[in-house]
């Protein structure tokens, strides 16, 4: 399978996981997001600032059409990085078939890129937090996922090379050890966000749940699309090369 086989795919597959988390997002994520934003609006009125900025899109609009473009557009997106991912991932991790090494890049993205993160700077809606250290905490959170990608690489990466000397059982625990203890001193040293205040913590709860509901639901509908998809075509492809291979021997 070419690499354009693979970004096709994960186009496709992305385009699924976008509207999965669409639907996620709108049945769980609107109600807290709801709560918070009418918290902010009253804030907003009793300290006296509030203004006008500009927007003409409806509260409606933004959580139907403008919140499905958005998943749509993300999980295309991310389908084209991961299937790129797989494609080069295909025959670097051992004796392993296409659909196991998609599986595999899927299973890393979603922990390296969204659930990592996710647990040092979680998602926090309108109303909380300092808009004043908003680029800070944006700063931060980028750095943190940037900084947990290239540890996933390395891991996979050191995995490749130590697995035909340690076997799979201990090649799996140092490269997850190694990736474990470079997350958790850099947890440890880059600074915590706590600019929660006075927000009410069940509607906090529910929403930083919806959120992490939302990305989970993403990345799994993106895994299991892209590897049905890949395994469709490796399928096809050993048809096709079985039937070569007999007509050759006629």
């Amino acid at each position: 399978m070419t690499p354009r086989t693979f970004l096709v795919h994960g186009l496709l597959a992305g385009l699924f996981a976008g509207i999965a988390a669409f639907l996620v997002a709108h049945a769980l994520g609107e109600p807290p997001l709801e709560t918070a934003i009418s918290l902010e609006q009253e804030h907003s009125h009793e300290s006296g600032h509030e203004h006008e900025n500009g927007v003409t899109v409806s509260r409606e609009n933004q959580s139907t059409w403008g919140l499905a473009t958005g998943t749509l557009a993300i999980g295309a997106a991310l389908g084209g990085l991961v299937g790129l991912a797989a494609a080069v991932a295909l025959g670097r991790l051992g004796r392993i078939r296409a659909t196991q090494s998609t599986a595999l890049v899927a299973l890393v993205g979603f922990v390296a890129v969204a659930l990592v993160p996710f647990l040092k700077y979680p998602a926090t809606p309108p109303a909380v937090g300092d808009p004043d250290t908003i680029g800070h905490r944006t700063a931060l959170y980028f750095s943190f996922l940037g900084l947990s990608v290239l540890a996933a690489i390395a891991a996979v990466v050191l995995a490749a090379r130590l697995l035909p000397r340690l076997g799979t059982y201990r090649t799996v625990l140092a490269a997850a050890g190694g990736y474990l203890v470079v997350m958790v001193l850099a947890a440890e040293l880059m600074p915590t966000v706590d600019e929660v205040g006075s927000f009410p913590a069940s509607t906090l709860w529910e929403f930083r749940r919806s959120s992490i509901t939302t990305l989970a639901s993403l990345w799994a509908v993106l895994g299991v699309a892209l590897v049905g998809l890949v395994g469709r075509t490796q399928e096809k492809l050993a048809v096709e090369n079985a039937r070569r291979e007999l007509a050759a021997s006629l």
